[in-house]
Protein backbone atom coordinates (compact mmCIF):
# COMPACT_ATOMS: atom_id res chain seq x y z
CA UNK A 1 0.00 0.00 0.00
CA UNK A 2 1.51 3.17 -0.49
CA UNK A 3 0.75 6.73 0.95
CA UNK A 4 -1.70 7.57 -1.04
CA UNK A 5 -3.53 4.82 -1.17
CA UNK A 6 -3.76 4.81 2.63
CA UNK A 7 -4.93 8.33 2.75
CA UNK A 8 -7.59 7.71 -0.30
CA UNK A 9 -9.05 4.72 1.53
CA UNK A 10 -9.51 6.02 4.70
CA UNK A 11 -11.33 8.67 3.60
CA UNK A 12 -13.51 6.41 0.89
CA UNK A 13 -14.50 4.59 4.53
CA UNK A 14 -15.43 8.07 5.77
CA UNK A 15 -19.43 9.74 5.17
CA UNK A 16 -19.21 12.91 2.88
CA UNK A 17 -17.45 16.25 4.25
CA UNK A 18 -15.34 14.18 7.41
CA UNK A 19 -11.92 14.82 7.46
CA UNK A 20 -9.06 12.14 8.56
CA UNK A 21 -5.71 13.32 10.87
CA UNK A 22 -2.15 12.35 8.71
CA UNK A 23 -1.87 9.84 11.58
CA UNK A 24 -4.62 7.71 10.41
CA UNK A 25 -2.85 7.33 7.42
CA UNK A 26 0.92 6.58 8.79
CA UNK A 27 -0.66 4.05 11.01
CA UNK A 28 -2.58 2.41 8.35
CA UNK A 29 0.82 2.26 6.19
CA UNK A 30 2.59 0.83 9.61
CA UNK A 31 0.60 -1.40 10.52
CA UNK A 32 -0.42 -2.76 13.81
CA UNK A 33 3.52 -3.97 14.86
CA UNK A 34 5.72 -1.36 13.12
CA UNK A 35 6.27 2.69 13.92
CA UNK A 36 3.85 4.86 12.29
CA UNK A 37 5.65 7.87 12.96
CA UNK A 38 8.04 6.46 10.55
CA UNK A 39 5.79 6.52 8.03
CA UNK A 40 4.82 10.62 8.48
CA UNK A 41 7.51 11.77 6.53
CA UNK A 42 5.45 9.98 3.28
CA UNK A 43 2.40 10.81 4.50
CA UNK A 44 3.07 14.46 4.39
CA UNK A 45 4.58 14.27 0.63
CA UNK A 46 1.52 11.98 -0.50
CA UNK A 47 -0.51 14.48 0.94
CA UNK A 48 1.26 17.38 -0.70
CA UNK A 49 1.27 15.57 -4.21
CA UNK A 50 -3.03 14.83 -3.88
CA UNK A 51 -3.93 18.44 -2.46
CA UNK A 52 -1.82 19.69 -5.16
CA UNK A 53 -3.97 17.45 -7.87
CA UNK A 54 -6.80 18.69 -6.24
CA UNK A 55 -8.36 15.55 -4.98
CA UNK A 56 -8.33 16.23 -1.35
CA UNK A 57 -8.13 19.40 0.51
CA UNK A 58 -7.16 20.27 3.25
CA UNK A 59 -8.02 22.41 6.87
CA UNK A 60 -7.37 23.45 9.85
CA UNK A 61 -10.43 23.89 12.90
CA UNK A 62 -12.78 23.73 10.75
CA UNK A 63 -10.82 26.94 8.32
CA UNK A 64 -9.10 25.42 4.80
CA UNK A 65 -5.88 25.96 4.14
CA UNK A 66 -3.98 26.22 0.60
CA UNK A 67 -0.76 24.78 1.72
CA UNK A 68 0.21 21.74 4.58
CA UNK A 69 2.05 23.74 7.32
CA UNK A 70 1.68 22.41 11.09
CA UNK A 71 -1.19 20.72 12.32
CA UNK A 72 -3.83 20.05 9.69
CA UNK A 73 -7.17 17.64 8.36
CA UNK A 74 -7.47 15.78 5.27
CA UNK A 75 -10.88 15.86 3.49
CA UNK A 76 -12.40 14.45 -0.46
CA UNK A 77 -12.79 17.43 -2.77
Amino acid sequence: MTPEDAILSLLAERAEGATICPSEAARRLAGPQSDWRAEMNAVHAATDQLAEAGTITLSWKGADIQKRRGPYRIARR
